[in-house]
Formats: C-alpha cells, structure tokens, sequence
C-alpha cells in the first residue's frame, strides 16, 4: 500500500458539500483505506495499491464532481515525495508566522523541466526556488500588508488550475496525519 495526500483545490469549509466528512466518504467509497482528513482546507489522506498517479487524479476528481459538485483540481503526493521534500529543509533559517508565511504551491504536472518563473521581482516575496522531486515552487511571502503578492498572482496566470498552494505548516501536518494513519 501506498500512502498519499490528495491536496484538493477550491475546497471552500463554509460550503456543506465540502466537509471533511463528505470528503471522506468520497475517498471511502473510491475503496481507499486509512482515510482521514488534515485540517479543514481540502487535504485527504488515504493509503491504495494503487500507483498510476494520473489515473487516480482523475479518478478522485470525477468522483468529487460527481457526487459533491466539486469542480476543482486534484493533485496527489505520495508520502514519500512529502517526506523527502521534509527532509531537504528548503526554509532552514525560516520562521513561518502571522506576517511571514513558508508556502508550497504543487504542481500537478510531472514535467522534466522546471516552471518558469517570473521576469519581475515581487518585493513581498522570496523565491526559494523550485523544487523538482515534489514538483513544487516554494516561497516566502510578506503577510503584513492587505496586498495579494505579485507572485501568488502570477502562479494563477501562468498556471491556472493546475497548481495549489499550502503553507509549510500544512505540508508538516499533512505527514504526521499519515503517520497516524498508517
């Protein structure tokens, strides 16, 4: 068995379709096991023997379509691509808080070659770089201002629906709900 993260996009709390129980009961009645979910933002942990990551995408999004109305991107993690991206410490020297948040924005293609990044620099963002074992860009914004950064605007442009972003705390709760699974 394989443990993944399903980090699922557009997932509003607030909707009734989009609790964490009714998104259980998708991934329960898809036949996964050891499904449970991390926070309240669209973050579904299950083990399969299932291994075709592209197939189980678009096999878990039609079935959230389907049955909760949900329309947005599924992109999935294997537990070891999050622990391998844990382990390369890509924010040592970096404290995540209420102004300055550590984030990770996945994205869904496997490509051999890294995204391209902006031409211009955003003066509320540090771009770590990407990282391509988790196909993820990481980043340090500048919450201490009402103002979107210009780099979480451009991700959306160039990458649309393909990409979703969690803050480095969530990426750490994500793997120890695996570990509590499993």
């Amino acid at each position: 068995m394989t443990m993944y993260a399903a980090l699922l996009r557009g997932i509003m709390p607030s909707n009734p379709n989009m609790s964490n129980e009714k998104l259980r009961g998708v991934f329960t009645g898809l036949g996964f096991e050891s499904v449970a979910s991390v926070l309240s933002s669209g973050n579904i942990v299950f083990a399969t023997e299932e291994t075709g990551v592209a197939e189980l995408e678009d096999r878990i999004q039609e079935a959230l379509n389907a049955e909760l109305g949900i329309p947005g991107g599924t992109i999935l993690r294997a537990e070891a691509e999050l622990r391998d991206l844990l382990d390369r410490d890509p924010f040592a020297g970096f404290t995540h808080g209420r102004d300055t948040y550590l984030t990770a924005t996945f994205f869904k293609a496997q490509s051999e070659a890294a995204p391209a990044m902006p031409a211009d620099d955003d003066p509320l963002t540090k771009i770590i770089g990407y990282d391509a074992g988790a196909r993820v860009f990481l980043a340090v914004v500048d919450n201490s201002t009402p103002r979107t950064p210009n780099f979480m605007a451009w991700l959306d442009r160039a990458y649309g629906k393909d990409i979703t972003t969690r803050t480095w705390l969530t990426v750490q709760r994500i793997v120890k709900k695996i570990d509590a699974v499993k």
